[in-house]
């Protein structure tokens, strides 16, 4: 699949840059799940000339960019990349695309298991990216936490570094094709929701609610899409300590034809700058991809 911009997340400031984008004539492809947003599930208040809640806003701008050509794929990104002139990124459903510039407008949200350990070991062997952290756990056993097809990519990924790579699913959504790849791979899945993690200054442990308790050096947490740091950091923008993503006035990062928009570049987490930059994205980046951009 081949298009001319591809935005990477459904909340306001992907679907307002899928408005101007395609409004510009290039094609414009957007990968995401509409119930990811921040704003779904609730009340808005303070954007301007609005008063309504957010499932209404993301099922109007939906409608609205796809009313100028806009098309919309319901999956999650899980390889991202570049070869030559084109990004190149795959979905967990295994669908391949290639595009002339690209939007992150995924926000920053990473989703917390919310169990015992979980906080207090951040960072002492509880992390939310695999690729990032992979190195720091050769030879070392880790366990994936996750339901969704990017935990299945990182558990196959963590084969390559780890002495046991063990996955804990509990209410398995990923794609058969990725599930099939892990395993094969020597990944060792178990069913329970997970209880606790456990250690004394370091993961020690991972125990699960049907009394299993799994040694391991690190425990992945992955619960979502992959995180727009992630994407990022696949395409040679280094995002900042916090994980944000630096651009410019023109919503340009670091790698020409690469731009954000959204939460992903900061506070303040509202709306009103979502959609105001996702405007500036959307415009830009279609001028890169028909060849009209300054940009690099």
């Amino acid at each position: 699949m081949e298009t001319d911009v591809l935005i990477i997340g459904c909340g306001p400031a992907g679907l307002q840059a899928a408005i101007h984008s395609s409004r510009k004539k290039a094609s414009t492809l957007v990968v995401g799940k509409v119930i990811n947003s921040s704003v779904h599930g609730t009340e808005i208040e303070n954007y301007l000339g609005a008063s309504s809640d957010g499932d209404t806003i993301l099922s109007e701008g939906v409608g609205q960019a796809r009313s100028f050509g806009a098309e919309f794929l319901d999956q999650n990104i899980v390889t991202s990349g570049k070869d030559g002139d084109s990004f190149v990124f795959t979905t967990d459903d295994g669908t391949e695309i290639r595009s002339k510039a690209v939007i992150i407008a995924t926000g920053i949200s990473r989703k917390k298991l919310g169990v015992p350990g979980e906080k207090e070991l951040f960072g002492k062997g509880v992390s939310y990216c695999a690729v990032c952290d992979c190195n720091f756990y050769k030879g070392r056993r880790v366990v994936l936490v996750g339901n969704e097809s990017e935990a299945a990519v990182s558990a196959k990924l963590m084969t390559s570094y780890a002495s046991e790579t063990c996955w804990v699913a509990w209410d398995l959504t990923a794609n058969d094709a990725v599930v099939t790849a892990a395993l094969d791979a020597g990944v060792r899945m178990y069913t329970s929701r997970p209880k606790s993690i456990d250690g004394n200054g370091k993961v020690e442990s991972i125990t699960l609610q049907d009394g299993t308790v799994i040694p391991t050096d690190g425990v992945f947490i992955e619960l979502g899409a992959k995180s727009a740091a992630d994407i990022a950091m696949d395409l040679d923008v280094m995002p900042e300590m916090d994980d944000s993503i630096k651009v410019d006035a023109e919503c340009r990062t670091s790698v020409p034809g690469v731009f954000a928009c959204g939460d992903i570049t900061g506070k303040p987490w509202q709306v009103a700058k979502a959609v105001g930059q996702g405007c500036v994205a959307g415009l830009n980046a279609a001028d890169f991809a028909k060849g009209n951009s300054n940009d690099g």
